[in-house]
């Protein structure tokens, strides 16, 4: 008998269907000579400093640089300590079982590097060497499998790929524990999260927050004057604009009086634009936010419940090409959504494909997203908007390109040069895919029809010739106002993250930056989910947004190279090496201590008490000490009382005077901007209960009662 083990009971039973394992059995199912069973998800993690002896957060004790790592089984949280997950330990014992019986093992969890490791690290843990192979699949069809069985690698051929991840598991590990244990050591107070991936990507975050409140908007004057050609105008804008509306406006009175134009340059010429490139998982990530304000987790979730149904294949792939084989396999994936009701007839009218996301040197684990020609049966909502993402990003890649006409003139009045462009489309080639196909909101058609009016699409250049005089017909002066980067959204964080901070538009100057980024296209979502379990930022709408304990954070670690998005960048940049057996996990390992050791000296010895101030406002429950008002609280100085007054409640940070009415009335005034776990906009005045909890009060139920936060 052999042992198949996945990385999910929903994906063994895929397998088991497939090989017609049909008994099912505790923890495993069996038939056909195998049994399957599975990992759910990381069983076996790395120990925390207390299997090494050390207990709690002392200063003598940093760095913690374990020379082995102990493996235990995964952890939960219990109270204010941890436990052993019993879940975990019973699976993990039905595995050991399968393991001592089976005369081999094939290695079913996802096809990348968390997936790789999940299973050697049950193996170590379980110190069972029987040999293993690797089945390697990009999508859960019923041919894939068979496949893949058929063709099964040798376990060792995927050693680099494990070094690769054991490297990343260590490092997370040893500037995690030492960088938050030394920051809260400095802080005196309280438990302050930093991480070797988490951190850089707040920076990020509290960076463009604070340019954009800091911004201070300047207002500027531009020109433009009309011509008139036939029955037609033609309105040209000024290459400059004016911080000046003197100056501006002396060159509008001169235009004004003006009686021609005079054609300058005139260039036309023909551009083939190119479709887009296949989603890799983060550019489907960035555009789900974008068009429908989906969370990159959410993103993540819905695409990994497409895959396990085996409607598309492997989600978590940093690749937008596929290889020549599997270029060959599209044709058919077209024919098959013929009769769609939605994209069948833009699949009937793809009869030539473009090859243009066709490479396979730019492919690594994994190709490109791609649907499997299995008849979704049970998608629903937003399955469904993912899954006609794919759909519609596929055949606009294998679409002809988009031709077009361009001009641009220029032309110049009273020494001011003015421009004016115009943008014929030839043949829309991929553009006519999701011309008619989606519903656009308000925001997003008003995006895309200044992006148009800019580009002067639409617009045909007459036969004007260099030198020409073009007769005025009105000229004006409008006024306009600079305007900040904008706050971050999921959308533009994850184009941060995938370059390591370098704003980049070309599509494939990013794909190329891929190994440089911080994280990897698995990891993202978790690591922004995190900075939201940490309560270092928050929605509002579509924008992130730190909170004060975030920029308490980022303003301790702004300098440090704790918060460099290119050394992080660096390592994942590494990290790839190891994977391609260029470096040594032993040789990044000592670069990581020595980097957890710098920062726990950085941390340590700067001056980082966060912020407190004293006041003279009894405490409302034991009326002895008074409150302390901290970044994330307000705390009765007696420490016996325990009294804590949070700032954030509900995505709402509170003022020092909100939480001075609620200690000293027990209530305070109506205060806007709350958020439902819905995400919708409340407004409530928040109240002290019996046991002095903050309680929303809401205005219409003000005489019926009161709801706990």
């Amino acid at each position: 008998m052999k042992v198949i083990i996945a990385e999910k009971p929903s994906v063994a039973r895929e397998i088991a269907r497939v090989v017609r394992a049909t008994n099912k059995k505790n923890g495993y199912i069996e038939g056909g000579g195998y049994a399957i069973t599975w990992a759910l998800g990381h069983l076996i993690t790395a120990a925390m400093p207390e299997a090494y002896g050390i207990k709690g957060f002392h200063k003598e004790n940093l760095p913690i640089l374990p020379p082995v790592f102990t493996l235990i089984p995964r952890q939960i949280k219990e109270g204010k300590g941890y436990k052993t997950d019993a879940g975990a330990v019973a699976q993990l014992k039905v595995i050991e079982k399968l393991f001592r019986a089976c005369e081999g093992i094939i290695v079913a969890t996802d096809a990348g590097r968390e997936g790789e490791l999940i299973f050697r690290f049950i193996y170590e843990y379980l110190g069972i060497a029987k040999p293993f192979e690797r089945l390697w699949i990009s999508s859960l069809t019923d041919k894939a499998i068979k496949e893949g069985l058929a063709r099964l690698q040798n376990g060792a051929a995927y050693d680099n790929l494990y070094y690769a991840a054991y490297a990343r598991s260590e490092a997370d590990w040893l500037v995690g524990i030492n960088a938050t244990q030394a920051i809260s050591i400095a802080a005196g107070r309280g438990t302050y999260s930093l991480g070797r991936v988490q951190t850089p990507t707040l920076c990020m975050v509290c960076s463009r927050f604070l340019e954009n409140k800091k911004f201070e908007p300047q207002p500027f004057w531009q020109l433009s004057l009309a011509v008139k050609e036939g029955d037609e105008s033609f309105r040209f804008s000024s290459a400059d604009r004016w911080f000046d509306k003197a100056e501006a406006t002396a060159l509008y009175d001169k235009l004004k009086q003006a009686p021609y134009a005079t054609v300058e340059t005139i260039v036309r010429k023909e551009t083939k634009q190119e479709p887009p490139l296949l989603y890799d998982l983060t550019t489907l990530q960035k555009e789900a936010n974008s068009r429908f304000g989906y969370s990159a987790e959410q993103t993540l979730s819905l695409a990994q419940k497409l895959y396990e149904k085996a409607y598309i294949t492997y989600p978590r792939t940093g690749s937008r090409y596929i290889p020549e084989d599997v270029f060959a396999e599209i044709p058919a994936l077209i024919a098959f959504l013929h009769d769609h009701p939605v994209w069948g007839v833009q699949a009937r009218r793809l009869t030539e494909l473009n090859a243009h996301s066709v490479d396979s040197k730019k492919v690594t684990d994994h190709h490109a997203l791609l649907i499997t020609g299995k008849k979704p049966i049970d998608m629903f909502g937003e399955e469904v908007a993912i899954y006609d993402m794919i759909v519609g990003r596929m055949l606009e890649a294998f679409s002809a390109r988009c031709v077009k006409d361009v001009s641009t003139v220029t032309a110049a009045c009273e020494d001011v040069k003015f421009i004016l462009k115009g943008e014929i489309i030839k043949e829309e080639g991929w553009r006519a895919v999701l011309k008619n196909s989606r519903k656009k909101d308000k925001e997003q058609a008003e995006a895309e029809e200044r992006k148009s009016r800019e580009n002067g699409e639409g617009i045909i250049i007459p036969q004007w010739e260099e030198g020409g005089q073009l007769p005025l017909c009105a000229c004006s002066l409008a006024q306009g106002t600079t305007k900040p980067k904008p706050l971050h959204t999921e959308s533009s964080l994850l184009a941060a993250m995938e370059t390591a901070g370098k704003e980049l538009e070309d599509e494939e100057l990013r794909a190329q930056l891929k190994d440089c980024g911080i994280g990897t296209p698995a990891t993202r979502a978790a690591i922004i989910e995190t900075l939201f379990a940490r309560e270092y930022m928050v929605r509002q709408k579509k924008s992130l947004v730190p909170t004060e304990k975030g920029l308490a954070v980022y303003s301790i670690v702004r300098e440090m190279k704790i918060g460099n998005a290119e050394m992080t960048g660096q390592w994942e940049a590494d990290l790839a090496r190891i994977e391609r057996g260029e470096l040594k996990e032993w040789d990044f390992r000592k670069g990581i201590e020595s980097y957890a050791t710098q920062i726990t000296d950085e941390l340590l010895s700067s001056k980082i008490l966060f912020p407190k101030k004293q006041s003279d406002i009894h405490c409302p429950k034991c009326g002895k000490g008074t409150l302390v008002f901290y970044p994330r609280c307000a705390k009765c100085s007696d420490p016996d009382c325990g009294l804590t007054l949070f700032r954030s409640v509900a995505g709402k940070n509170l003022t020092d005077e909100q939480l001075t009415q609620l200690a000293v009335n027990g209530e305070t005034g109506i205060i806007k901007g709350f958020t439902s776990k819905a995400g919708k906009s409340f407004e409530a005045s928040l109240s002290l209960d019996g046991e002095f909890k903050t309680v929303f009060v809401f205005p219409e139920r003000k005489k019926t009662g009161k709801s706990r936060r």
